[in-house]
């Protein structure tokens, strides 16, 4: 049972320090969104939250590493629209079939562009110029696609830079469409959530009243400190 009457799209954190910056374009977009940690989010919680589509963020460790995060398998499986940026398109593809590469050559940081190789509804009003700038951020990149995924868009260190399974609904970038290095990267986040069904009606002044009513609802005529 879902725990909030919104549509939401829940963002699975595996320790970027601009998750934060997800959650802000999306509610820029109108679209109501949460964090959680993943190690928290497994298939009793997903029931629960019940969400229109998944992100998977951006972090700071290796999937080629023994222990490093993984998301519950039971993510790709749900049939919801998935977005995995950066660290999550790596640990998508880890744990599809494909392959991640450590190494001389596997890493890119700051300014770089994305060349187009085909189109989806995910790119619209992208590649004008046949190019994108975007902001990178990687030590590994994807060596190995998994089965069933297409490349869209390629950079210099990145062969895999833009991803998908479209009948899965699966999609994958290794840079970070959240920060305002990437100029067109909360285009490209709006035809995720578009993509999805969001109907964009969500706003912050709705999310405080429907709050302040249920704080009151739960407290009664009780005194509560909020810090």
């Amino acid at each position: 049972m879902k725990n909030n009457s919104y549509e939401c799209l829940l963002i699975v954190d595996f320790g970027s320090q601009v998750t934060q910056l997800i959650a802000r374009r999306l509610r820029e977009l109108n679209v109501y969104c949460e964090i959680h940690p993943y190690q928290i989010v497994d298939e009793k919680f997903l029931n629960r939250l019940s969400p229109k589509a998944i992100i998977l963020s951006g972090g700071p460790d290796s999937v080629t590493r023994d222990g490093s995060p993984r998301a519950h398998p039971v993510i790709y499986n749900m049939g919801v629209p998935l977005l995995g940026i950066c660290y999550g398109q790596q640990v998508m593809m880890h744990q599809l079939g494909g392959e991640v590469t450590s190494g001389t050559g596997t890493s890119e940081f700051g300014k770089a562009f994305v060349e187009r190789k085909s189109s989806s509804e995910l790119l619209k009003s992208w590649f004008n110029n046949q190019t994108e700038q975007v902001w990178m951020s990687h030590g590994d990149h994807v060596s190995k696609i998994a089965p069933g995924f297409e490349v869209f868009g390629t950079s210099q260190n990145a062969p895999f830079a833009i991803i998908a399974n479209q009948e899965r609904k699966l999609f994958a970038v290794q840079f970070h469409p959240e920060v305002h290095h990437t100029p067109n990267g909360s285009k490209l986040l709006e035809n995720f959530c578009n993509m999805a069904g969001f109907s964009g009606d969500w706003t912050i002044t709705g999310y405080r009243e429907h709050a302040i009513a249920k704080i009151r609802q739960t407290v009664g005529d009780k005194q509560v400190i909020c810090g």
